[in-house]
């Protein structure tokens, strides 16, 4: 999710510990022994993986859209999806459900300080109940005495904000638990969160987009090594017959047919952003977009691009609104590394009782992090993708599919040197690797 932060500092604190002696450096010989590195990424086999299933919701938006120099405004009803599941934060613990988000970096959840409708609706964490819980500020430090003045955060999600105070407590995915700041929400407009199913949203963005480093959660399990690999990495279905997910500390290889290949992070925005170096149209260049950036977001229904790029593949892709050429369109690709990543009509067509059209969304970001794509959940269900925090790279195959042929799915994924992606798994490792 696209988001914008104000904040104001009241406090700092700096704190640090130190911890030496021979059984720790002996005990870290013998650990070392447990490590490897496999395909670039390391791989620690005391370490633990986790897979949280994630539940779908379909809902309706409305989004208006006005003409430069006209005071009337249309509108039009977008369908969108949500993916979400499950965490628990404090002791006891309290169950949550979050969106699992690369677009933004903060974990952001309903508390009973909260008493607007969009907030009573959710399950709201009890600041109250947990044990364990911390009021802080927005730089880690203590609250000095009750009743003091509060850092306050405020960000915008769309037509919609969010505000609420800091907090530090314990977040757990399954037995994978980390002591680490969150926002606890104060207030929630009613638009758009009141049409949610799920209470909050769980941030993975890479660490710059976080507030800090001890509001990222895979830094946190990064630096404390609980995972097998430091990374994770998403699912997502649209059909009832098989269930999405996220993985924790590893990639699964029966959610993929074709190899994983490894893009790496281009930009230091926070974003898990990526290049591609041109369009195609049933694999043929385009030269419509050199040195783009996309960022993958698991936080967004929908994909979006900037305006000159939309409006000559507005032209280009010519979808007839009344859907009388929807069966002669052609794949939509995107030029990443040495493989072309394509898409259906389907995937790039909103198609309704209406009629058609073409489902990508104009956003213009300046440089140095533009122009930029936004690859969501039309792309994430097409493709499998993993996040490795430790490299800075993210990971794509094409995901296997119940009722979707193998051979189908793999000719999504074209090789730039001709033909279709090989399926070469790299031994019994999460990690695969293509024979070129």
């Amino acid at each position: 999710m696209l988001t914008h932060f104000f904040i104001s500092f009241l406090a700092a604190a700096v704190h640090g510990n130190v911890q030496s002696d021979v059984e720790a450096h002996v005990h870290a010989q013998e650990h070392e022994q447990l490590r490897e590195k496999i395909n670039g990424m390391e791989v620690n086999h005391m370490g633990m993986t986790h897979s949280i299933v994630l539940k779908r919701q379909k809902y309706h938006a409305v989004e208006k859209h006005q003409s430069d120099g006209e005071e009337s405004a249309s509108s039009k009803i977008v369908h969108k999806t949500a993916y979400y599941g499950k965490v628990e934060i404090g002791t006891p613990k309290q169950p949550v459900t979050v969106v699992f988000d690369t677009g933004s970096g903060n974990l952001m959840v309903p508390s009973t300080y909260c008493k607007s409708h969009a907030c009573t609706m959710h399950k709201r964490f009890d600041r109250k109940k947990s044990a364990t819980a911390e009021d802080i500020q927005a730089d880690g430090s203590a609250v000095s005495h009750k009743g003091a003045l509060r850092d306050q955060i405020t960000v915008t999600f769309g037509t919609g904000e969010i505000s609420g105070v800091f907090i530090k407590d314990d977040v757990c995915i399954g037995n994978l638990c980390s002591k680490m700041q969150f926002v606890a929400a104060t207030d929630e407009s009613e638009d758009p969160f009141s049409s949610f199913q799920f209470d909050g949203v769980l941030g993975l963005a890479l660490p710059e987009m976080s507030q800090g480093p001890e509001f990222s959660l895979m830094e946190h399990m990064k630096n404390s090594k609980a995972l097998r690999q430091p990374m994770f990495a998403v699912f997502l279905s649209d059909s009832d017959a098989e269930g999405s997910e996220i993985t924790f500390g590893a990639f699964k290889e029966e959610h993929a047919v074709t190899p994983m290949f490894w893009q790496p992070v281009t930009r230091d925005s926070g974003y898990w952003q990526v290049q591609i170096s041109d369009i195609t149209i049933n694999n043929k260049r385009q030269s419509l977009c050199n040195d783009c950036q996309v960022a993958v977001d698991t936080g967004t229904s929908q994909l979006a691009g900037p305006t000159d790029v939309i409006n000559d593949l507005t032209k280009l892709l010519d979808v007839k609104s009344d859907c009388a050429n929807y069966k002669d369109l052609p794949d939509l690709g995107f030029v990443m590394g040495d493989n072309i990543l394509n898409l259906k009509p389907q995937d790039y067509v909103d198609k309704g009782p209406d009629g058609c059209e073409l489902s990508l969304m104009a956003l213009d970001v300046p440089p140095p992090n533009g122009p930029l794509f936004i690859f969501g959940d039309p792309f994430l269900r097409k493709y499998y993708t993993a996040y490795d925090q430790a490299n800075k790279r993210v990971g794509f195959a094409t995901a296997r599919h119940a009722g979707v042929p193998e051979e189908v799915s793999a000719s999504m994924l074209v090789a730039l040197n001709g033909g279709v992606v090989k399926k070469t798994w790299l031994g019994t490792s999460f990690l695969a690797t293509s024979n070129k």
